[in-house]
């Protein structure tokens, strides 16, 4: 299949925090296959903003690297933060920019943070009410 303008390569990018200890990275490991699953087409991606990788400055260029010449890449990056804290409002905003800026055949987009969404907080909602009764 060839890519073009008017059939960008699409991506769903899951932007995590990251942490020292790898077995952090598991459930978000899991989300990233769960979403893969529901989505054959696209490709579905975790990155990370620090002490893991690959980290969102690394992992955009090896996308648009597997991409023909003049090919679009279509990311959407979903932060899988709970809340919009300085990460969310200020880092990730700098760090789309610069992508964007470095990469013109890039079309970047950014969704709320997983916390922010109400059906998100209604299954956490869902899950807390239950707690009580889990043995």
């Amino acid at each position: 299949m060839t890519t073009t303008d008017t059939n960008p390569q699409q991506a769903l990018i899951l932007f995590a925090h990251g942490a020292r200890a790898a077995s952090w990275a598991a459930p978000f490991e899991r989300l990233r296959e769960l979403t893969q699953a529901r989505m054959p087409a696209t490709g579905v991606h975790l990155a990370f903003l620090e002490l893991m990788t690959p980290r969102l400055p690394e992992l955009i260029p090896a996308l648009l690297a597997e991409l023909p010449d003049g090919a679009l890449l279509e990311a959407t990056v979903v932060p899988v933060f709970l809340g919009q804290g300085g990460h969310v409002l200020r880092d990730l905003p700098l760090l789309v920019e610069e992508l964007r800026q470095a990469h013109p055949q890039l079309r970047l987009k950014v969704v709320e943070a997983v916390g922010e969404n109400a059906s998100v907080l209604a299954a956490i909602a869902d899950y807390c009410v239950a707690a009580p009764g889990q043995s």
